[in-house]
């Protein structure tokens, strides 16, 4: 299955849990929930991924954490904020980066139409 394949259906599922429980939870509730919705379909879904750092002589093995990885392709970023900044994308792009991954989807689920709350974000798709 390619990314924007793959895309697809995940937006299916956070549009799934933003129908079910609506605005105004924690990340860690809708990170869950997309997690479980993902898995159903019959996804291979990593939570809380810690990604390492390579600091001049060391290696920071905690040094970023990944919410959601599904099929060691796309990386999500739950959000659940009442505004977007530009440090977001900035965040998922560096993990794009680090992990050669090509698609991160930052999805805030703290507003109305989850549809404005979903933003693609590429590394040499």
């Amino acid at each position: 299955m390619t990314e924007n394949e793959l895309s697809y259906k995940i937006i299916g599922s956070a549009i799934e849990v933003h129908k079910n429980l609506g605005v105004g939870l924690l990340e860690n509730t809708y990170e869950s929930a997309l997690a479980y919705e993902l898995k159903k379909l019959g996804f291979n879904v990593k939570q809380q991924v810690y990604l390492p750092l390579q600091y001049k002589e060391i290696s920071i093995e905690n040094a970023y954490k990944i919410d959601l990885l599904v099929e060691d392709k796309v990386i999500i970023e739950v959000k659940s904020v009442l505004e977007m900044h530009s440090v977001f994308n900035a965040q998922l792009l560096t993990y794009l980066k680090l992990t050669n991954i090509k698609l991160g989807l930052l999805i805030n689920f703290n507003t109305t139409l989850i549809k404005n709350g979903i933003h693609r974000i590429v590394n040499k798709l």
